[in-house]
């Protein structure tokens, strides 16, 4: 089920940003709602941050409009929109403490002394750093710089906050931390969050709804589980998570024919004789012996185990099924089995697992 736009907070329509020769985004539509932590998630170069840059106001569209909560910026500059921005790069000041950081920006706009400590006060609260006011930047973790950055941000009250990859100069479990910080911080300050991340599992962990990029377009745009469950295209399933490929034809509805011969039952609403590649994720699919039974439901390849990692939690299988390698993964419970390289096995699957994309 979708996440339900109410209130429009950002909409862009019919954006298209050229730099000479190079369409770095081409026609894109796009509403993000009130109150929604909306990504965008690309490879480098896709068009995302130059997205942001232009709701920002820091680059202006070739074409299209942008309007934030209906006013049209047209080329309002970066300062006199309701919006605010953090960069991967922090840029505190070393020689301000985190009070001065946080309170620099409403000083320059010339807000009233007693009620810009009032409100560095608020943000400091807001951003769990109470106590560190007096401390310099580099008194601070990675992840409290950020926390800095995010609460210059907040301080002045935008209707929207974009984020250019915050995270990315942080250290993989930090990382992972300041993810559920952003969600919760997000929720509490009740604004629109829109972030910019090539990271899928960021992505995943924090947003409304998402948009995937590449080349400059818009792919797919839904919540984290449409993504991840029903991607639209090749691009979208191979970009989200592992996904394994193979090339079929579609033999009857809901049938696809594979290069071996075989058929399979999966989701494809396309006509017969249609080309379409299976999309099958590593975490769907089990292994079996030759000789075990299955339901005739099941869908099921022979193929011989290539390659065995273990990751712990879980065994990760490369397994040559003839005509491609599937990758398998299954979890390590007591009673799993597990496969050596060489051992023949039955690759099996739900039809539900798997969905046949014709683009």
């Amino acid at each position: 089920m979708g996440v339900k736009v109410t209130s429009a907070a950002v909409e862009l329509s019919g954006i298209t940003k050229r730099f000479g020769e190079v369409v770095a985004v081409n026609d894109l539509d796009l509403t993000i709602g009130d109150g929604e932590f909306f990504s965008l998630l690309g490879p480098s170069g896709c068009g995302k941050t130059t997205t942001l840059r232009m709701i920002a106001g820091l680059d202006f569209p070739t074409e299209g409009s942008i309007r934030v909560f209906g006013e049209e910026m047209g080329l309002r500059p970066p300062n006199k929109r309701p919006i605010n921005t953090v960069f991967q790069s922090y840029a505190l000041f070393p020689h301000m403490t985190v009070a001065q950081n946080i309170g620099f920006g409403l000083e320059m706009r010339g807000i009233e002394r007693s009620d810009v400590d009032t409100q560095v006060d608020e943000a400091v609260q807001l951003v769990r750093l109470s106590g560190m006011e007096r401390r310099k930047p580099t008194q601070l973790s990675g992840g409290q710089q950020q926390r800095v950055a995010l609460a210059r941000a907040l301080v002045n009250r935008p209707k929207v906050l974009l984020l250019d990859e915050p995270l990315g100069a942080l250290d993989l479990k930090l990382r992972q931390a300041m993810q559920t910080e952003l969600k919760d911080l997000q929720e509490r300050v009740g604004i629109s969050f829109v972030y910019v991340t090539h990271d899928q599992e960021e992505a995943l962990t924090m947003s409304d709804r998402i948009g995937v990029m590449n080349d400059g377009v818009l792919l797919q745009v839904g919540t984290p589980e449409q993504i991840y469950e029903h991607p639209e295209t090749r691009f979208v399933a191979d970009f989200i998570g592992e996904t394994a490929f193979i090339d079929g034809v579609v033999a009857e509805s809901g049938v696809v024919r594979l290069p071996n011969g075989n058929t399979v039952r999966t989701r494809t609403d396309v006509p017969s004789g249609t080309a379409v590649t299976l999309a099958l994720r590593p975490e769907r699919l089990y292994l079996a012996p030759p000789d075990e039974p299955a339901p005739a439901s099941v869908n099921q390849i022979d193929g011989t185990v290539r390659r065995r990692v273990y990751l712990g939690s879980a065994n990760f299988y490369e397994v040559d099924v003839g005509f491609d390698t599937l990758k398998v993964r299954l979890e390590n419970t007591i009673i799993a089995a597990t496969y050596a390289p060489g051992d023949a096995v039955v690759v099996q699957w739900q039809p539900g697992s798997s969905k046949a994309l014709s683009e």
